[in-house]
C-alpha cells in the first residue's frame, strides 16, 4: 500500500491558505496539508529542526511555494532545496502573485517543478490549487525514500 505523503504550502498570506486548504479538500485529497508561513519554518519543516524537530518521518509530496515572504523568500527556499542532497529530489510548485519574468526566470534556472501564478478570479484560483493537488499528490510519482 502507498503511504500518502504531507503536502507543504508556504504561505503568509492568511486568506490564501484557507483558500488552498479549501480546494484542495474540495477535491477530498486524503494528504495531509502541512502550512508554514514563511521560508524559515519551511526549512525548519524540511530539516527536522525547531518546532518540526520531532514531525514524522518522510519528505512531502509536494511543496507550494509562495515568493513574497517575510524573512526567507520562495526563491531562496527554493535555492536552499536545490543544493540540499537530502531534499533537492522534492517536487516545489511556485503558487505565487508574481508575474514578473526575473521570478519565473529564476525559479526555472533553480530547477523549480512548475511556476503557477495565483489566479485572481475565485473559482480559477479554486480549480488552479485543485489540479496541482491532484497531479503532485496523487499521479505524480516519486522515488523510494530512504
Amino acid at each position: 500500500m502507498m503511504k500518502l505523503r504531507t503536502i507543504l504550502l508556504v504561505e503568509d498570506n492568511p486568506k490564501d491558505v484557507e483558500l488552498t486548504l479549501e480546494a484542495l479538500a474540495e477535491n477530498s485529497l486524503a494528504n495531509q496539508v502541512v502550512t508554514v508561513k514563511d521560508g524559515v519554518e519551511a526549512m525548519q519543516y524540511l530539516r527536522y529542526e525547531g518546532q518540526f524537530k520531532i514531525r514524522k518521518q518522510g519528505s512531502p509530496a509536494v511543496i507550494l511555494l509562495d515568493i513574497k515572504m517575510p524573512r526567507m523568500d520562495g526563491i531562496e527556499v527554493l535555492q536552499a532545496i536545490r543544493s540540499d542532497e537530502k531534499l533537492k529530489a522534492i517536487p516545489v510548485v511556485m503558487l505565487t502573485s508574481s508575474r514578473e519574468e526575473p521570478d519565473l526566470v529564476k525559479c526555472y534556472e533553480l530547477g523549480v517543478n512548475a511556476y503557477v501564478v495565483k489566479p485572481v478570479n475565485f473559482k480559477d484560483f479554486m480549480d488552479a490549487v485543485k489540479q496541482i493537488g491532484v497531479f503532485w499528490a496523487l499521479i505524480n510519482e516519486l522515488p523510494q525514500e530512504k
